[in-house]
């Protein structure tokens, strides 16, 4: 039996030059799946999945990793994506579940959960970054994989967009920290609100700048964020514990969840993936971390929003290991 040929992937062949070739090789449907918010202390972690189609129409202009794009740029390319997508699924896992769970263990659910719930079965994943276990397809962990492949670029965009918008609407409920501006990384101007405020429920407990402020460094990291009613939390406005915060099911309505633990990810009739309700207590450890969307994607709270003219906010391209 003869082996294959080798197929080579030059560094100058473009953004589009691995996916054509896993194309060539008869992968024709190749997702991406990328996050956005791991270095944040406070809002959000969101990741996103995207497959995009064949040929000319998956060819977007300007795509590129969205922390060297302008915000306006982001705004455009979203649009494009959306548009031109196969399909496409962003998950939105909220800070708390981040300090319950931890925040690798969330990462890589979340990229599952979002391949798990595109409708377009992909052949093939590359992800950015860290490898996504589970999956009954071949993949690929893509070192600045928003950098090298098309598909992980677009799901990279889609994960920063919804969360930006996620944080200019947080900033609105906890006013003072400036969420519109810094998207909850740490900065000077963060930094100075939380010891002047306090965290508020959006900060992530687990982290140590956020602990410190709030006097619970000496807790193991899971256990850093107060429970609700706690007399001595330093939590400050927003809505209590049962409501929602971007109007999503309340604590009694039925949640959509992707697959069950034994059911698989792909390959599966379409039941296995988007079956009857099933309603789960809010905050356990199986709770459903997205929401479902229009037919042609699973997409997370702020996606269902017409585009927003960009608020006057800084540019996060230094936050996350970028350059201006």
């Amino acid at each position: 039996m003869l082996t294959p040929p080798r197929t080579v992937v030059r560094r100058d062949g473009g953004l589009y030059a691995l996916e054509r070739a896993l194309q060539r090789r008869g992968f024709r449907h190749v997702a991406g799946a990328d996050e956005a918010g791991r270095g944040a202390c406070a809002g959000p972690l969101v990741a996103a999945a995207a497959v995009l189609p064949e040929g000319r129409r998956g060819e977007i202009e300007g795509l590129a990793d969205s922390k060297l794009l302008t915000p306006a740029s982001r705004e455009r390319i979203y649009d494009e994506v959306v548009a031109r997508a196969l399909a496409y699924a962003v998950v939105v896992i909220p800070a708390d579940e981040v300090d319950a769970r931890g925040l690798h263990v969330c990462n890589l659910a979340a990229m599952r959960r979002a391949l798990a719930s595109l409708t377009t079965r992909p052949e093939y994943v590359l992800s950015d970054g860290f490898g996504v276990d589970g999956l009954d397809v071949p993949g690929l962990a893509v070192w600045k994989g928003d950098r090298v492949a098309a598909c992980v670029a677009a799901a990279s965009v889609l994960a920063k967009v919804t969360r930006d918008r996620i944080m200019v609407e947080l900033d609105g409920r906890y006013p003072g920290y400036g969420f519109a501006e810094h998207k909850g990384y740490i900065t000077p101007e963060h930094t100075a609100a939380l010891r002047e405020l306090g965290p508020c429920r959006e900060h992530r407990f687990s982290y140590v700048n956020v602990a410190t402020v709030s006097g619970r460094d000496g807790r193991p990291p899971r256990s850093r964020r107060p429970a609700a009613g706690d007399p001595d939390a330093p939590l400050f406005g927003g809505p209590g514990p049962d409501e929602p915060l971007f109007g999503g099911p309340g604590p009694d309505e039925p949640v959509f969840g992707g697959p069950g633990p034994d059911e698989p990810l792909f390959g599966g009739p379409v039941a296995a993936l988007f079956g009857g309700p099933e309603e789960v207590p809010a905050g356990s450890p199986d709770e459903p971390m997205e929401r479902s969307g229009a037919p042609g994607g699973t997409v997370g709270v702020a996606l269902g929003e017409q585009p927003r003219p960009p608020a006057p906010v800084g540019e996060d391209v230094v936050m996350e290991g970028g350059v201006r």
